[in-house]
């Protein structure tokens, strides 16, 4: 599964019991649509990212910054500090591909093509020329 948002805060690398980092960070995805009024309606998702490969990535990924996120999507329940029930949108993201950011940053890869688009992955990625689907 794919999505695209904007980062809604810095992404931060937390250091586990067992040796092992994860880089979390959340997005905001939109949605855009009619109603049956015509009326045009914007609806805002937002999801809890975790990324387990490299913790390099925790300064590419700064607040606003579009990308694109591969993985799978799960939902996660909790019951908070006062006793009620809660429930979020979480993503465990295998790969992610850096569409623009607020700032340079230094490429850990870089596509082989026009657009500045970074992309950081665990494995091989044959999809060399995918701009040309993108809305943007």
């Amino acid at each position: 599964m794919n999505i695209i948002g904007r980062l809604t805060r810095d992404a931060e690398v937390r250091n586990l019991s067992n040796e092992k980092q994860v880089v979390n960070f959340s997005i905001a995805t939109n949605d855009n649509y009619r109603n049956k009024q015509g009326e045009r309606i914007e609806q805002t998702t937002y999801f809890e990212c975790a990324y387990w490969i490299s913790p390099k990535v925790a300064d590419l990924l700064t607040k606003g910054t579009l990308v694109e996120l591969s993985g799978r999507a799960y939902t996660s329940a909790w019951l908070g500090k006062d006793g009620e029930p809660h429930a979020g949108l979480n993503f465990h993201t295998s790969q992610i591909k850096v569409h623009s950011s607020g700032k340079r940053t230094e490429n850990i890869s870089t596509k082989a093509n026009k657009t500045d688009r970074k992309e950081i992955s665990n494995s091989k990625s044959n999809d060399t020329d995918k701009d040309d689907d993108l809305p943007f």
